[in-house]
């Protein structure tokens, strides 16, 4: 019962903690929006939110980009850091502009992986990471 209430952590805890938060939203993230996003790239295209006039296609393009093959990347701990920041971006615009700030209902997801996204920003991969054994 005393462990339970404890505020102590170990490091092996806090890496297995990072490495089972990379992989559940890091999978959850490229197979249920990544995904699906790349194999009906041509439906969407033309039907896509135009981000900052780059126009729908290009918008699409880099939606896929951060949410395929940068959370496959974060997923890994490859290059976590550098490749965390588009799915920022990313989740950023969906909450704030797709979904006006609207935490509590449609744009509830976009939040949690903002917020997991931003904490694996701050905090980095953990040394169960492909980052963490080349810095072994």
């Amino acid at each position: 019962m005393k462990k339970l209430l404890s505020i102590k952590y170990s490091a092996p805890v806090f890496n297995i903690s990072f490495l089972f938060l990379r992989l559940v939203f890091g999978i959850t993230m490229c197979v249920n929006h990544g995904y699906s996003k790349l194999i009906h790239f041509a439906d969407q295209k033309d039907k896509f939110i135009d981000f900052l006039g780059l126009g729908s296609t290009a918008t699409l393009a880099l939606v896929i980009f951060a949410e395929f093959f940068c959370s496959i990347f974060v997923t890994i701990g490859l290059f976590t850091r550098l490749t965390v920041l588009p799915l920022v971006i990313c989740m950023s615009y969906a909450l704030f502009v797709a979904n006006h700030g609207n935490l509590f209902n449609e744009g509830e997801s976009a939040g949690l992986y903002l917020s997991v996204f931003i904490t694996v920003l701050l905090c980095g991969p953990g040394k169960i990471s492909v980052d963490g054994l080349i810095n072994k």
